[in-house]
């Protein structure tokens, strides 16, 4: 006869415990198959809705009449040409007007099954309908040094690092350029290095901005080489172009739309990046935040239909958030999440690719604070089915500060997101009559070692691989380990063990030749 549980040797309990232990961690570190992998790029969101249906028509017939009645100026002459062959009005004080009809045949020549293309096509997107996918963006100026606790300059080298720590983390589906080259002075070397060094880091798909006409046709040319020819680039192009085409309130950006005109032109996929920020460049009422960038992006998608229908584009609505008490940004808001939230909506309202930023903490560095701000805009946004989440991970201090720790850490934090973005399957074995009725009648009166339980360990629930999770006295007993000292050190691997090697020789070799890189060769491998 079995002796009792409390009357078997401590030693025997504790180490059948340990091998139970042992064998669920061994089967949570199996690798999945990706259609049973329970969180990966393109689920499905869409349950949160702070607009209601008549709310988002409202938003809608307000945007038009604002096109209709006001419209936009400052277009360059060559966008005022192709928006007028297209049925805009020009006025007599400058501003291009769009009539409502004009705006819905626009709508019915957009691209809606756009596909970003990464290096690697295991890694390529498809955003649209509710599906979501989170990465990073943005153009911070400093690195946040955690152990410093100091904010530094950001560098090439910071762009290409990042790159390759993305590249690692399974819950970033986009690496766009989050910081700026800083110690870059010329502008041809920053647009152009900044491209080399994305598509050296990372084989995910790559975003990113230019600062004139004549560098974006370059990066394009630098492009070719990389792709293998115009033919290859044109079927496949990995790097979308960051097109902020409009200065709030609804005025175009003169340079920027000759830059985005090139870029369509060279066949690269556009972000339509419309930035207000409400209460200063935007109207603070939320519903009129959205309201204007709805109008500025539908005036960008006639912008892109008229010079090449069907060009994929992505409907960017990216209004931020003013702390009115003092003008400054407040991304890591609940009214950013709020801003957000209704940008997705909007973009399934016209059934279109739709991006928005979220996870921009006004934290300094990765506390508490960073925590619920990033968590509470980037789940809302991927439960509002935002395809594009962009600025979603590293981002600190209102998006002047990126930080590497912060990356790590919010790979895990977009874990969870998606697992909420999956929500919850009803099905005849999910509801699990039978394994209460195995429990509880025949069995142990417990699910520990139930096969519904080891058979769902992974496809059904997501574990941190930085976050802790031990009970406070294994936590004392592993030496009280914490997040961002197992965040540094986890950097610090990567950027010395994680160098790609996915361009061949011979191609760096010809960009190399052709362009001024700066990037030095013996900080690519180990």
């Amino acid at each position: 006869m079995t002796a009792p549980a409390s009357e078997r040797p401590r030693a025997a309990r504790a180490g059948r415990r340990a091998g139970g232990r042992e064998a669920r961690k061994a089967l949570r570190a199996a690798p999945l198959a990706e259609d049973v992998r329970p969180v990966r790029g393109g689920l499905e969101g869409g349950r949160f809705r702070p607009l209601d249906d008549a709310g988002m028509q409202r938003i809608h017939e307000s945007a038009l009449q604002v096109l209709a009645e006001i419209g936009l100026a400052d277009a360059p002459p060559s966008g005022i040409e192709v928006m007028t062959t297209a049925g805009a009005e020009l006025g007599d004080d400058g501003r291009l007007r769009f009539s409502p009809s004009l705006v819905e045949d626009s709508l019915a020549l957009a691209n809606r099954s756009v596909t970003l293309c990464a290096q690697d096509p295991t890694f390529d997107i498809q955003p649209g309908g509710k599906r979501v996918y989170y990465g990073t963006a943005g153009a911070a100026v400093h690195l946040v040094d955690v152990e410093q606790r100091l904010y530094r300059e950001s560098t090439l080298q910071d762009i290409y690092d990042a790159a390759r720590i993305a590249q690692t983390l399974d819950n970033i589906h986009f690496f766009q350029r989050p910081m700026v080259a800083r110690d870059l002075t010329d502008p041809t070397d920053l647009d152009l290095n900044t491209v080399y060094a994305c598509v050296q880091g990372t084989t995910k798909h790559i975003g990113t901005s230019f600062t004139s006409v004549a560098r974006a046709q370059q990066a394009i040319e630098m492009l070719h080489l990389f792709a293998g020819g115009e033919a290859a680039w044109r079927a496949r192009p990995f790097v979308s172009n960051t097109n902020c085409f409009v200065v709030p309130p609804l005025k175009f950006a003169t340079e920027s739309c000759e830059i985005m005109e090139a870029c369509i032109r060279g066949g690269m996929p556009v972000l339509l990046l419309s930035a207000g920020q409400a209460g200063a460049t935007a109207p603070a009422a939320i519903a009129g935040a959205v309201t204007q960038a709805v109008a500025e992006c539908l005036a960008g998608l006639v912008y892109v239909n008229a010079i090449q229908p069907g060009h994929p584009a992505i409907f960017g609505t990216w209004p931020f958030v003013s702390d009115l008490r003092t003008g400054a940004m407040s991304g890591g808001s609940g009214e950013q999440a709020l801003l957000t939230a209704a940008c997705a909506q909007m973009a399934q309202f016209y059934d279109l690719p739709g991006g928005s930023a979220a996870g921009m903490a006004d934290a300094k560095l990765p506390d508490a604070q960073s925590g619920y701000e990033k968590g509470i805009t980037d789940v809302m946004a991927g439960l509002a089915g935002l395809n594009m989440v962009y600025e979603s991970v590293g981002m600190h201090g209102s998006l002047l500060g990126f930080c590497f720790e912060s990356l790590i850490i919010d790979n895990d934090m977009i874990g969870q997101c998606l697992r909420c973005v999956r929500g919850i399957e009803v099905t005849e074995d999910s509801v699990s009559i039978e394994a209460m009725r195995q429990v509880c009648l025949e069995g142990p009166g417990h699910y520990l070692g139930h096969s519904q339980t080891l058979g769902l360990m992974q496809s059904e629930y997501v574990y941190p691989k930085l976050g802790d999770r031990s009970s406070p006295k294994e936590w004392d007993e592993n030496g009280r380990p914490d997040l961002l000292v197992r965040a540094t050190a986890e950097k610090e691997r990567i950027l010395g063990e994680v160098f790609p090697d996915h361009v061949p020789e011979a191609i760096d070799t010809a960009v190399r030749a052709a362009f001024d890189i700066k990037l030095p060769k013996e900080n690519m491998s180990a």
